[in-house]
């Protein structure tokens, strides 16, 4: 089992257990968060650092990074752990690729982590807005490296998939979220060897492309399901691994089952790395964005060495 802090299960109110001190964060109040907050209300702009309640908005955002989520802010999935509103979404906003590109050179951005809610009602799962938004950026910020995380497009043509590739974001990233196992109670709309297959596919097409995915701890996975979900992950060929505690956001949604600590995170990490991923985050507040753009280049300069040593060793 993985070295936790266990909540009583008869404890009455779990949704109040108080947190352990390496999950705790301060409150966002600096003047760097609020213009990075207003360049966002201007442009009409959702970032899932909002929508997801992530615990580092303060953090990144006082950074002048984030995450935008296109294609709205409702979800056609109602996912156990997700604090993403649920319903029918509206239209998708023509004019959003152009207000993404304009946010990262205001900003200044390096790297941008683009993500999007589940839209199960276009025929294309929203995959036309990636590529929109991918060439705009392209277009608007050249110097900025791109980092998507896409839903699943469950039951949509590959050719989704395959647009987005073609459109040659840097990092493609999508997130298994948990093991196969809890699938049913944590993702029901989705299928674990569906997402394996997506990432697969993307290699498959571009090799040149990172490809990255990540899980939550504390859902009540063990320990030898973690190195199997690592395994299938490699088998996939996926270079990056984000590992991160999984925190309740309101009373209706998944409980906690127990918090990992930062030692176990560690052990986690050493293991992936053992396995041959390029990249490694493993800590209680890691997020799939979190401190993205300084990841991306240590990932970019891991390969370059990989294929120096083998270079190398050929020679």
């Amino acid at each position: 089992m993985n070295e936790v802090t266990r909540i009583e299960p008869e404890s009455p109110r779990p949704e109040r257990q108080r947190k352990p001190d390496w999950i705790r964060v301060k409150a966002p109040t600096s003047a760097a968060f609020a213009e990075t907050k207003r360049l966002m209300r201007s442009k009409n702009l959702v970032t899932v650092c909002e929508e997801a309640a992530c615990p580092n908005i303060g953090e990144c955002w006082t950074k002048k990074h984030a995450t935008v989520m296109i294609l709205g802010d409702t979800c056609t999935r109602a996912c156990a752990f997700c604090n993403v509103k649920t319903g029918m979404p509206r239209a998708v906003d023509k004019l959003e690729p152009q207000h993404v590109a304009e946010a990262a050179a205001q900003m200044g951005l390096s790297h941008i982590v683009i993500t999007s809610v589940d839209r199960d009602d276009l025929p294309d799962g929203g995959a036309s807005q990636f590529v929109k938004v991918i060439r705009a950026l392209r277009d608007m910020t050249p110097q900025t490296t791109i980092e998507i995380l896409t839903p699943d497009f469950r039951n949509k043509a590959d050719s989704a998939v395959e647009s987005i590739v073609a459109a040659r974001p840097d990092v493609y990233n999508h997130n298994l979220e948990t093991v196969p196992r809890l699938y049913p109670t944590i993702r029901p709309g989705a299928r674990y060897y569906a997402s394996l297959r997506l990432l697969e596919s993307v290699k498959r097409h571009d090799p040149s492309i990172f490809t990255k995915s990540g899980i939550m701890l504390g859902l009540g996975e063990n320990r030898l399901e973690v190195h199997q979900v690592m395994d299938d992950m490699r088998s996939a060929d996926i270079d990056f691994l984000t590992m991160g505690q999984y925190l309740q956001p309101t009373p209706r949604h998944t409980k906690i089952i127990d918090f990992v600590t930062p030692q176990a995170f560690d052990a986690y990490a050493a293991i992936a790395r053992a396995k041959g991923f390029l990249q490694v985050a493993s800590s209680p507040l890691t997020r799939s964005s979190y401190h993205a753009g300084e990841d991306f280049e240590q990932m970019r300069a891991a390969r370059e060495a990989k294929l120096a040593r083998e270079s190398n060793a050929k020679a």
